[in-house]
């Protein structure tokens, strides 16, 4: 098994990988959109595309990409947020279309996230 951290303080705190590789699968954990110096947007387009892009990075990371997603969770506090996480989520995913849920939760762990994303990737390629 490989294990990928991003540097979240929640990974030593709470016991978590951002990302878990077990043979062709990979797992990633919920991902917010908090930049490396813990500062958050507030557009939710933009912490769709920040959360997105540390998925991206983790995959990398454990050796494929976002091409091999077969799987993705969003998580909104607000369900009037739900077309512009769509939008994005189909920027990057318009030609991989993996099976995809989009819930509404009363709320996520630090109040200014609005989009919390996770996703699980197969990869198929040597």
């Amino acid at each position: 098994m490989q294990r990928h951290a991003s540097g979240s303080p929640f990974e030593a705190t709470i016991g978590f990988s951002r990302a878990v590789r077990i043979g062709s699968r990979i797992l990633v954990s919920g991902t917010a959109p908090v930049w490396p110096d813990g500062s958050c947007p507030d557009d939710v387009t933009e912490q769709a595309r920040r959360c997105f892009a540390i998925v991206a990075e983790a995959l990398a990371a454990l050796g494929t990409e976002l091409r091999d997603v077969v799987r993705t969770r969003m998580f909104l506090t607000d369900r009037a947020d739900a077309d512009a996480v769509g939008a994005v989520h189909g920027e990057l995913f318009a030609e991989v279309r993996p099976a995809a849920t989009m819930v509404v939760v009363v709320g996520l762990l630090d109040p200014r996230w609005k989009v919390e994303v996770e996703v699980e990737a197969e990869v198929t390629r040597p």
